[in-house]
């Protein structure tokens, strides 16, 4: 009865959780779109891979820099409307007009302009990206106390989240319609300005309809420029070090480092194996056409009806350690399958590998988010803070740092396999490179992972006996501060 009592006292209103998931939506239509338009930069403006390394790897160095400095000011700000809501609102704003600007490249300009000029309009964009995600990710860490309810509430945004990844392959077949645009590049310039207003009032609705507890009277830092410099050994060095000494942040870090990037170093690959190992380079109708377009979306609806809510369900039947590395370990199959069945003359092959291949970063979120959730209980328990802001950019910062490096490697390997921009074909070694890498480097990736987490140890029982000590340490400080008035009434 009491753990009845307990869930339902902390359960989320569903409207709550619906607002929460629409910022995912906007938190990953951004990337997902950037995945796919950033092919223009290889297929149409002829960057090489060393500027394709450049612009993926520096705004992310950046904004891993920018990450924790903005979860010290959203934990430490005061104001009527909470910690988080105003910077949500600001970053969608500095998102919308920085992606519509980053986007407006001609081919006609030489290409150290088109580079320069993308490197630095990206560099804004990643900074509203930082304001935007850094407080929303934290909003969903403070919303529920509950074990199972933080799974549930993560799900819902995963899912939600998901169907960036169901809508962005469809700009493929956008782009490549001649009936549509002239060429890519036009496309990408006009087709950004509707990604960027539709996905601003998505990242928008968190900010407006899940409401913040006043921190006016707060005992917190002050987040003035002079003290937030002030504050740049605590941010950079006794945080991060407070954070990764907790063993279980630590692999939670480690583990979504590994699956994550290397799914990211691999992505773009899967539009190139697409086009020059299954159609030769054709593309268009009698081509490529729709296919990269299926691979992402069928992928990304198996993800949102399949994976989400199983793994959800399995995360609540055998814990979300199990539920981890059972879902982890099925990505793998997929893998596997995808470099069997990529078969030329029978494109459509590769979606019976898709379900297994879903399970790993449609899993990978909504389990590790959940459990992050799990560790701000203990780091509350071990300091006396609530650090949802400090933690959240941490284990983000891990995540947009392998991300740049990610995008690094991937035009590495593109240099490494002999692969051409802009040629109407590529030679049999670098197509094999590609699907060498495509299909390995997330099955290592993931495997490490996999005993990474093997000895996690947080589990609903730990996380009970966690909730019940800051409970009564609250219960006691409550009593204490009532004594004190008391005295001081008797006093005066």
């Amino acid at each position: 009865m009491s753990n009845q009592k307990i869930v339902l006292k902390n359960r989320v209103p569903m409207l709550q959780k619906v607002a929460f998931g629409f910022g995912m939506l906007a938190n990953q239509m951004f990337p997902a779109i950037i995945s796919i338009f950033i092919v223009v930069l290889v297929q149409s403006l002829g960057f090489p891979g060393w500027m394709w390394g450049v612009v993926s790897l520096v705004p992310r160095l950046f904004d891993a820099i920018t990450d924790p400095i903005m979860g010290f000011i959203s934990d430490n700000t005061k104001s009527k409307w909470g910690r988080r809501r105003q910077y949500v609102f600001i970053g969608a704003i500095i998102m919308c007009i920085s992606f519509i600007i980053m986007w407006q490249l001609y081919k006609e300009n030489s290409l150290d302009y088109n580079f320069y000029y993308f490197l630095s309009s990206s560099l804004v964009f990643y900074l509203g990206l930082t304001i935007f995600s850094v407080p929303y990710v934290a909003m969903g860490y403070e919303m529920s106390e509950d074990f199972h309810e933080r799974t549930n509430i993560m799900g819902i945004a995963q899912f939600i989240g998901q169907w960036a990844w169901v809508i962005a392959p469809w700009f493929w077949v956008l782009m490549d319609d001649k009936d549509w645009f002239p060429s890519s590049e036009v496309a990408v310039r006009e087709l950004a300005i509707w990604v960027a207003v539709v996905c601003t009032i998505f990242a928008m609705i968190p900010a407006i309809f899940i409401k913040g507890k006043s921190t006016t009277h707060e005992d917190y830092e002050s987040i003035t420029f002079n003290s937030v410099l002030k504050n740049l050994h605590t941010i950079f060095v006794v945080n991060f070090v407070q954070a990764l000494s907790m063993k279980p942040f630590r692999k939670l870090c480690v583990a979504t480092f590994l699956i994550f990037n290397a799914f990211n170093t691999v992505a773009a690959f899967t539009y190139f194996i697409i086009v020059y190992y299954l159609f030769d380079g054709v593309t268009g109708p009698d081509g490529a056409w729709w296919w990269p377009t299926l691979f992402g979306s069928v992928g990304a609806l198996v993800t949102s009806f399949l994976v989400i809510p199983l793994v959800t369900k399995m995360s609540k039947k055998m814990g979300k350690k199990k539920a981890f590395i059972v879902s982890q370990s099925i990505s793998v199959i997929g893998y596997v399958m995808l470099w069997f069945l990529f078969i030329p003359g029978k494109p459509y092959m590769f979606l019976f590998a898709l379900p297994f291949f879903s399970f790993g970063i449609g899993g990978l979120f909504t389990i590790m988010m959940s459990m992050t959730a799990d560790v701000i209980d203990l780091d509350e328990l071990n300091t006396g803070k609530r650090r949802e802001g400090v933690f959240g950019a941490i284990y983000w910062w891990m995540v947009k740092f392998g991300f740049g490096i990610a995008g690094g490697l991937t035009g590495l390997i593109f240099s490494i396999i002999g692969f051409q921009s802009g040629a109407p074909t590529q030679t049999e070694e670098a197509l094999i490179g590609l699907r060498l890498f495509f299909s390995g480097l997330p099955i290592l990736g993931t495997l490490i992972a996999i005993y990474v987490m093997s000895d996690y140890d947080i589990t609903e029982e730990r996380a009970g006996e966690i909730r019940a000590e800051l409970d009564k340490k609250k219960k006691t400080k409550k009593i204490n501060i009532e004594k004190n008035k008391k005295n001081l009434e008797v006093a005066s």
